[in-house]
């Protein structure tokens, strides 16, 4: 959990993290593709990436974990 990607005064308990590889050979533009696809349908934003000696990447992709509360009152005791 130390290493994940956090705004200031967030904790790792309001966001969901995806990690995704990428081997060296991938072109550029479909790993672009990739991201934009997930990021617009899947409401991830890119928090970090990592590029190793090796030539391959690593992404880290969070969304916001949204928690609702219910607005419904107890139910009647029977």
């Amino acid at each position: 959990m130390r290493d994940l990607p956090l705004e200031r005064g967030r904790r790792a308990e309001d966001y969901e993290f995806q990690i995704i590889t990428v081997p060296r050979n991938t072109s550029v533009s479909s790993v672009r593709a990739s991201l934009t696809e997930e990021s617009e349908y899947g409401r991830w934003e890119l928090a970090r990436t990592r590029i190793y000696v090796s030539g391959a990447k690593k992404m880290w992709m969070r969304r916001r974990i949204i928690r609702v509360r219910s607005t419904l009152g107890q139910p009647p005791q029977i």
